[in-house]
């Protein structure tokens, strides 16, 4: 038998009281528990980005993150992110540019893209490269990405 445990969880500004498995991983809390699914299921490594989520405003990946060590901080998923204006603008972005092809990466690399926006002023494009080098994509080549993230620090810079 799993030991549980009851967590109070602030997930997109709302509180969630929970009851989880000790150990138990935060992408498994967000999809399966919360039905929260911008966060995708890729390889629980930590390794290809797509479950990434801001926690206390940084890019982590929850794959990685017990949901324990969670409570009393701030997650928030792409869902929080969507009526943000720079977010409208790397949607747009993306979609102009092609730079969706699957979707599987692309909640990870807005999320971290967007993080990226927030914290950096006219980067280049190997600024940008470096910056979303956690987040594998196997559809678009990534340069229809790098385009997308610059054409939207564009947009924001003016």
């Amino acid at each position: 038998m799993t030991a549980k445990e009851v967590l109070t969880l602030d997930v997109n500004g709302a509180r969630r009281e929970i009851e989880v498995a000790c150990g138990e991983i935060l992408l498994t809390v967000l999809r399966d528990e919360l039905r929260i699914t911008s966060p995708k299921r890729g390889c629980n490594q930590g390794v290809c980005g797509a479950c990434t989520i801001l926690i206390n405003g940084v890019p982590q990946r929850s794959c990685l993150s017990l949901a324990a060590n969670c409570q009393s901080k701030e997650i928030r998923t792409l869902d929080a992110l969507l009526d943000d204006g720079r977010m409208r603008k790397l949607q747009d972005s993306f979609q102009g540019n092609g730079a969706v092809q699957c979707g599987f990466c692309t909640s990870g690399m807005m999320i971290t893209a967007w993080h990226f926006l927030e914290t950096s002023d006219q980067p280049t494009a190997t600024d940008i490269r470096s910056a979303l080098s956690g987040n594998l994509c196997r559809c678009t080549g990534y340069q229809k990405i790098i385009d997308s993230v610059a054409e939207a620090a564009q947009e924001t810079s003016q």
